[in-house]
């Protein structure tokens, strides 16, 4: 008799079943058998052998990661609900630019937990991002209309760092001329956000820039004309809630030939005088309290709107409305807003990255709430701030200013520690901004209950419903809003829920994410978002936490946050991790400002010399001009290596100035260059520092550490190595790694000793752990992958682009390789000579891969006219092939034009993408419409259509519109 699987001798041990399968079966994608078949294909017989020939022996680490081993999914979820369940929620009225708020259910489900948002990546390809960029332009236009100035940009960092690049802007535009040795002169409204103040500082200090902080409530100081004033800034309301009318401080600085921006509050805008209304040439702020969690500090979207006149100095992302070549209106990034790439060291900011998932998700809450409904939660936010001063009033409390929004200013001298702990005791949190006075800032969320409990924590006591019937608005008459706002029919068509989901649904649908298939992004790693990793992330024990809370009250999180960096720490071999940048920029910026101050410290002023090489992403070169030094560029040699001769020559030619080396490790071309560690030794040898860019990481974990093999500081990105989506075009964090003898110098913040060295920078965000909210998904992937994992992690991946390489190499040239003619985790394939023999470009190809069901490579960089494939670990063998058979497809096609068989112009690669649409009309190409649409592979059932075809992007930098259209011109 044949036993059966459960029978007798058959059956499975109890150890065993009690195991779960391994996480990183779960994210790497291809199984033990389709690695065999790709090592097979690439000539290795196992992972081990492929990396001991692709990775130089000069930087391998012989040493185990010291992380524990991975655990199940439920393991991770039960540590983190221990975590979670250590931080204390309570009602948060502390403002300072945080507040509580309602993110409807619709939107957080549909969007901040949907993976066709939070996969996508940035909108390079407009016409498979058509989606998500029609949810920017709504977020540009409801702060365009909130602001009263015409042009918003499609989201900034946060607060802090948005007023630091409008201190930037101003300094670009503005004509005066500051003194000897000093870059100008900007002045800060001492009611500004402490936090926002710092970073300005920060930001400031390397430029030369002085930043004076004065009490503007009377107007601007004397004899700021000759220190060479370029911009103010202003507060609106203020800290501390006093609202007054800027109008006069905006005059007089106007008179001065200054730039004028204010920080204002998007909910309190729906009520008051927007600052363009009062001449301001800037605004910024944070839209968090559109619906977005706290998150401890972030993410949140950040905002910039200015006047027309410097919408083309606008610093990140701008959304622009254009046409497709059919004239159908279509959406895309306008005004080449990744300037970094094309002014490099010129360049004024180092942003390459927007917030887009949050400022989708702020858009959205406008939409659904609309202009009713927005002024509503604003009028009963100031309602309650109003009655609950009335009754401190009432019961002998001073109140500071008699004009505010949402925030009370309380005087009670001495007193002040002793009321916000009574508070706490009755689960509020406020803010003691000194001995005598205490800071409550009413929100969305604030109810009866918290206005009584304040009274009590201050020893009063009222009647809410007398003090309402007796207390008029406290919003000065004059500085009321008028006219209406919010007027496009987008934010009135949306309020029912099925309204709402259903247009959240028809958006998504004109993007391609991740969820849909491969996005082979080269230097991006779009890898997976495991589920497990990002449910935490809308805990309300992680969500609904102040970034300004007793630390006691945050023990889950500083735990994690301290976890975390040891994690990165033993990735990566450096001795301290800061997780404070919210973006890979930031930590650019503060890894190049340790830098800086560790020289200065040593007496070393004069050591500002950055070189670069040629080949490197364009915001290193941005950042090292923010940091306060010189770039200088040293040459890549034909192999994609830099020139070792020309690096030892600018070496010996600055040996007095080095400052840093900036390199990216592998390579920008993806490849692992030999002599690595003899580049790290020649910087050190004349006194300078190597700063490698974390870029490529995903190549290294496991295999090598930066920190072992001779560089001094990197910046790591979450986003991409460890697991952070994308979402859209942001968030990311971008966590700053150093040696011990930089660590002194990594960012810190004025309101949160803990969050860094007491001899730090500065911050670099406004937020003292950055945008902590998603740092719980990078501490779950490296818990579920553990020590081994993250390196089979690493060797796949290294395995994936190898096979790619070999697939496509008889096909289209594979422009760089390694040791052994191997890559790294990328390949770059190389279209030019294609091109010249054809005429078919590398848009071209890009816009066909689209027909097959593609997101495209990355194009033109770091080399132009070439496509940078990563295939990341997380793709199976199916998708890998799919990907290469496509490829292999249109190089058919692409012969066919070389053969005479078609013209470029009349084949599919130029008229490529196809839309549904396209079918229904006349049909005049030279190809079926079965080519068209339904190329070899692809399945009817399963095809994405694209929403618009070909996008005219001059025709949208020429006719400049970043606002939601008027809906005649949809109709037209």
């Amino acid at each position: 008799m044949t036993a059966t699987p459960n029978s007798g001798s058959q059956r499975t041990p109890l150890t065993e079943l009690e195991r779960d399968t391994p996480f990183e079966q779960r994210h790497i994608g291809p199984d033990h058998g389709a690695q065999a078949k790709m090592l097979a294909h690439v000539g290795f017989g196992s992972l081990e052998e492929l990396t001991a020939a692709a990775v130089p022996d000069v930087i391998k680490s012989a040493a185990v990661l010291g992380l524990p081993e991975g655990r199940s999914e439920a393991e991770v979820l039960a540590e983190l609900r221990s975590l979670a369940d250590r931080n204390q929620v309570l009602h948060p009225m502390i403002g300072l630019g945080y507040y509580g708020t309602f993110t409807p259910p619709v939107i957080l489900r549909n969007v901040m937990e949907n993976p066709a948002w939070y996969t996508a990546y940035t909108p390079y390809q407009p016409e498979i991002s058509q989606g998500r960029l029609e949810a920017l332009l709504n977020f540009q236009t409801v702060v365009a209309d909130l602001t009263g100035l015409p042009t918003s940009g499609a989201s900034l960092l946060d607060e802090g760092t948005a007023a630091a690049e409008a201190m930037a802007l101003a300094r670009r535009v503005c004509k005066a001329r500051a003194p000897r040795g000093s870059q100008g002169l900007f002045l800060v409204d001492a009611d500004c956000l402490p936090q926002t103040i710092a970073v300005v500082r920060t930001r400031a200090e390397p430029q030369g820039i002085e930043v004076l902080v004065a009490d503007l409530s009377d107007g601007l100081p004397e004899g700021l004309a000759e220190r060479g004033l370029f911009g103010v800034l202003l507060q609106y309301p203020g800290a501390g809630g006093a609202v007054r009318d800027l109008t006069p401080v905006i005059e007089q600085a106007h008179g001065l030939g200054a730039v004028a921006t204010v920080a204002a509050d998007l909910l309190a805008l729906t009520l008051l005088k927007p600052p363009g209304e009062m001449g301001a040439d800037i605004a910024v702020g944070s839209s968090q309290r559109f619906g977005v969690p706290m998150g401890f500090g972030g993410p949140h979207a950040g905002f910039m709107a200015v006047h027309d006149k410097f919408a083309r100095n606008l610093p990140g992302r701008l959304v622009g409305v254009s046409v497709d070549v059919d004239g159908n209106r279509a959406y895309r990034l306008a005004l080449q807003t990744r300037e970094q790439h094309i002014r490099r060291e010129k360049a004024t900011s180092n942003i390459c990255t927007a917030q887009v998932l949050l400022a989708v998700m702020a858009g959205m809450y406008a939409v659904y709430h609309g202009p009713e409904g927005l002024r509503a939660i604003a009028d009963r936010t100031h309602r309650y701030a109003a009655v609950l001063a009335a009754g401190l009033r009432a019961g002998g409390v001073e109140i500071v200013h008699d004009s505010f929004f949402d925030t009370v200013t309380a005087r009670v001298p001495g007193r002040a520690a002793e009321v916000v702990a009574a508070a706490r005791d009755a689960g509020i949190n406020l803010r003691e901004v000194d001995a005598d006075l205490v800071g409550v800032a009413c929100d969305e969320t604030t109810a009866r209950a918290q206005v009584a409990a304040v009274w009590d924590a201050f020893g009063v006591t009222g009647d809410i419903d007398a003090l309402d019937a007796a207390t008029e608005d406290a919003l000065p008459a004059e500085l009321a809003r008028r006219g209406e706002v919010l007027t496009h029919p987008v934010f009135h068509q949306h309020r029912s829920e099925t309204a709402m989901l259903r247009y959240l649904r028809r958006l998504a649908d004109r993007d391609y994410a991740l969820d849909r298939g491969m996005i082979p992004l080269g230097s991006c790693t779009m890898k997976l978002n495991a589920t497990t990793e990002m449910e935490p992330v809308t805990w309300p024990e992680f969500g609904a936490l102040h970034p300004f809370v007793p630390t006691e009250q945050a023990e889950g999180y500083l735990s994690l946050i301290r976890a975390l960096e040891e994690q990165l720490e033993a990735v990566t071999g450096y001795d301290k991790v800061s997780l404070q940048p919210n973006a890979g920029s930031q930590g650019e910026l503060a890894g190049l400002l340790a830098v800086r101050a560790y020289h200065r410290a040593n007496g070393d002023e004069q050591r500002t010399i950055c070189l670069i090489p040629s080949s490197a992403h364009g915001t290193n070169a941005a950042s090292a001009v923010m940091a306060g030094m010189k770039v200088v560029v040293v040459k890549t040699r034909d192999d994609g290596d830099v020139d070792v001769d020309d690096l030892h020559a600018k070496i010996e030619a600055h040996r007095d100035t080095l400052a840093v080396l900036m390199v990216t490790y592998p390579s920008t071309h993806g490849v692992f260059e030999e002599h690595i560690t003899d580049v790290c030794a020649a910087v050190h040898d004349a006194g300078g520092q190597v700063y490698v860019d974390g870029a490529n990481l995903n190549a290294l974990v496991g295999l090598a550490q930066p920190g072992r093999f001779g560089a001094d500081v990197s910046h790591l990105n979450l986003h991409k190595t460890f697991c952070i989506p994308h979402g859209g075009g942001g968030p990311g964090v971008g966590p700053v790694s150093v040696r011990a003898h930089l660590a002194p110098y990594l960012p810190n913040h004025p309101l949160q000793p803990a969050a860094g060295p007491e001899t730090g920078v500065g911050p670099v965000s406004a937020a003292p752990w950055g945008s902590a909210g998603i740092l719980p998904i990078s501490w779950a992937y490296v818990r579920l992958m553990g020590g081994e994992g993250l390196k089979r992690a690493t060797q796949v991946a290294v395995l994936s682009a190898n096979y790619i390489a070999k697939r496509l190499a008889p096909y289209f040239p594979v422009l760089y390789t390694g040791p052994g003619g191997l890559v790294a985790h990328e390949c770059i394939v190389d279209l030019r000579p294609l091109t010249k023999a054809t005429g078919v470009s590398v848009d071209d190809v890009a816009k066909r891969l689209i027909d097959y069901g593609f997101h495209a490579p990355t194009m033109s960089f770091p080399v132009a006219g070439t496509l940078m494939i990563e295939p990341t670990e997380s793709e199976d063998l199916h998708e890998i092939d799919r990907f290469c058979e496509a490829m292999i497809a249109i190089r058919g096609e692409i012969d066919r034009v070389a053969s005479g068989e078609v013209s470029a112009e009349e084949s599919p690669l130029r008229n490529a993408p196809h839309t549904a649409a396209a079918l229904g009309g006349e049909w005049n190409h030279a190809y079926s419409r079965e080519e068209a649409v339904f190329p070899a592979g692809v399945s009817a059932a399963d095809k994405y259509w694209p929403p618009v075809r070909r996008i005219d992007g001059a025709y949208g930098d020429r006719n400049l519109v970043c606002a939601c259209p008027p809906m005649d011109e949809y109709e037209g």
